[in-house]
Protein backbone atom coordinates (compact mmCIF):
# COMPACT_ATOMS: atom_id res chain seq x y z
CA UNK A 1 0.00 0.00 0.00
CA UNK A 2 1.15 3.54 -0.66
CA UNK A 3 1.11 6.59 1.57
CA UNK A 4 -1.94 8.84 1.17
CA UNK A 5 -0.97 12.53 1.31
CA UNK A 6 -4.59 13.36 2.17
CA UNK A 7 -4.94 11.30 5.34
CA UNK A 8 -6.15 13.24 8.37
CA UNK A 9 -2.71 13.35 10.05
CA UNK A 10 -1.03 14.58 6.86
CA UNK A 11 -3.63 17.35 6.78
CA UNK A 12 -2.81 18.25 10.40
CA UNK A 13 0.91 18.39 9.52
CA UNK A 14 0.14 20.66 6.55
CA UNK A 15 -1.97 22.96 8.75
CA UNK A 16 -5.16 22.10 6.88
CA UNK A 17 -6.84 20.70 10.00
CA UNK A 18 -6.53 21.96 13.59
CA UNK A 19 -5.19 20.03 16.55
CA UNK A 20 -4.46 20.55 20.23
CA UNK A 21 -0.68 20.36 20.05
CA UNK A 22 1.25 19.28 23.13
CA UNK A 23 4.77 18.73 21.79
CA UNK A 24 6.74 19.24 18.60
CA UNK A 25 10.25 18.62 17.32
CA UNK A 26 11.82 18.80 13.90
CA UNK A 27 10.78 15.15 13.43
CA UNK A 28 7.59 14.59 15.42
CA UNK A 29 4.29 16.13 16.45
CA UNK A 30 2.15 15.16 19.45
CA UNK A 31 -1.48 16.24 19.86
CA UNK A 32 -4.64 15.24 21.68
CA UNK A 33 -6.69 12.38 20.26
CA UNK A 34 -10.13 13.83 19.44
CA UNK A 35 -11.75 10.48 20.31
CA UNK A 36 -9.86 9.70 23.52
CA UNK A 37 -10.04 6.37 25.29
CA UNK A 38 -8.95 8.08 28.50
CA UNK A 39 -8.17 11.54 29.86
CA UNK A 40 -4.89 12.78 28.42
CA UNK A 41 -4.89 10.44 25.38
CA UNK A 42 -2.19 11.80 23.04
CA UNK A 43 -1.16 10.80 19.52
CA UNK A 44 2.50 11.07 18.50
CA UNK A 45 3.26 11.08 14.77
CA UNK A 46 6.34 11.45 12.60
CA UNK A 47 6.58 14.45 10.31
CA UNK A 48 8.03 12.08 7.70
CA UNK A 49 5.61 10.35 5.37
CA UNK A 50 5.18 6.84 6.75
CA UNK A 51 2.10 4.67 6.44
CA UNK A 52 3.05 2.54 9.45
CA UNK A 53 5.93 0.80 11.19
CA UNK A 54 6.44 -1.47 8.17
CA UNK A 55 7.60 1.32 5.87
CA UNK A 56 9.05 4.02 8.14
CA UNK A 57 12.75 4.75 7.76
CA UNK A 58 14.69 3.51 10.80
CA UNK A 59 16.08 6.99 11.56
CA UNK A 60 12.55 8.47 11.49
CA UNK A 61 11.32 5.71 13.81
CA UNK A 62 14.19 6.41 16.21
CA UNK A 63 13.26 10.11 16.38
CA UNK A 64 9.60 9.22 16.82
CA UNK A 65 10.43 6.83 19.66
CA UNK A 66 12.31 9.61 21.45
CA UNK A 67 9.25 11.85 21.17
CA UNK A 68 6.93 9.09 22.41
CA UNK A 69 9.07 8.70 25.53
CA UNK A 70 9.14 12.45 26.23
CA UNK A 71 5.38 12.76 25.77
CA UNK A 72 4.71 9.64 27.86
CA UNK A 73 6.65 11.07 30.79
CA UNK A 74 4.84 14.41 30.58
CA UNK A 75 1.39 12.81 30.23
CA UNK A 76 1.99 10.50 33.20
CA UNK A 77 3.20 13.40 35.34
CA UNK A 78 0.46 15.78 34.19
CA UNK A 79 -2.31 13.41 35.21
CA UNK A 80 -0.51 11.78 38.17
CA UNK A 81 -1.26 8.52 36.39
CA UNK A 82 -0.47 5.12 37.84
CA UNK A 83 0.83 3.92 34.49
CA UNK A 84 0.55 4.27 30.72
CA UNK A 85 -0.77 2.34 27.77
CA UNK A 86 1.20 2.90 24.57
CA UNK A 87 -0.37 1.42 21.45
CA UNK A 88 0.58 1.30 17.78
CA UNK A 89 -1.44 -0.46 15.06
CA UNK A 90 -0.45 -1.57 11.53
CA UNK A 91 -2.81 -2.09 8.58
CA UNK A 92 -6.56 -2.66 8.82
CA UNK A 93 -6.25 -6.21 10.11
CA UNK A 94 -4.03 -4.88 12.91
CA UNK A 95 -6.53 -2.21 13.91
CA UNK A 96 -5.01 0.77 12.06
CA UNK A 97 -7.63 3.32 11.00
CA UNK A 98 -5.53 6.34 9.98
CA UNK A 99 -2.76 5.29 7.61
CA UNK A 100 -0.02 7.57 8.91
CA UNK A 101 2.24 6.00 11.53
CA UNK A 102 1.17 7.01 15.04
CA UNK A 103 1.53 5.98 18.64
CA UNK A 104 -1.23 6.33 21.22
CA UNK A 105 -0.05 7.45 24.68
CA UNK A 106 -2.79 7.00 27.27
CA UNK A 107 -2.42 7.78 30.99
CA UNK A 108 -3.87 4.92 33.06
CA UNK A 109 -5.24 4.61 36.56
CA UNK A 110 -5.63 1.53 38.76
CA UNK A 111 -9.13 0.08 38.41
CA UNK A 112 -10.18 2.42 35.55
CA UNK A 113 -10.71 0.64 32.21
CA UNK A 114 -10.09 2.26 28.85
CA UNK A 115 -13.18 3.86 27.37
CA UNK A 116 -14.54 2.01 24.33
CA UNK A 117 -13.70 3.43 20.91
CA UNK A 118 -17.13 4.74 19.97
CA UNK A 119 -16.12 7.28 17.33
CA UNK A 120 -17.60 10.05 19.49
CA UNK A 121 -15.51 13.22 19.67
CA UNK A 122 -14.60 14.73 23.02
CA UNK A 123 -15.63 18.34 23.76
CA UNK A 124 -13.12 20.80 22.36
CA UNK A 125 -12.74 22.63 25.69
CA UNK A 126 -11.90 19.35 27.46
CA UNK A 127 -9.20 18.55 24.88
CA UNK A 128 -7.78 22.08 25.18
CA UNK A 129 -7.60 21.68 28.95
CA UNK A 130 -5.88 18.31 28.72
CA UNK A 131 -3.37 19.72 26.21
CA UNK A 132 -2.55 22.65 28.51
CA UNK A 133 -2.10 20.30 31.45
CA UNK A 134 0.39 18.18 29.48
CA UNK A 135 2.25 21.19 28.05
CA UNK A 136 2.68 22.50 31.62
CA UNK A 137 4.23 19.18 32.66
CA UNK A 138 7.11 19.74 30.20
CA UNK A 139 8.08 22.86 32.15
CA UNK A 140 8.52 21.02 35.43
Amino acid sequence: MTYDDNNVFAKILKGELPCHKVYETEHALAFMDIMPRGDGHVLVIPKAKARNILDVKPEDLAELSKAVQVVARAAKDAFSADGLTIQQFNESAGGQVVFHLHFHVIPRFEGVPLKPHTGEMAPNDALAGFAEKIRAAFKV
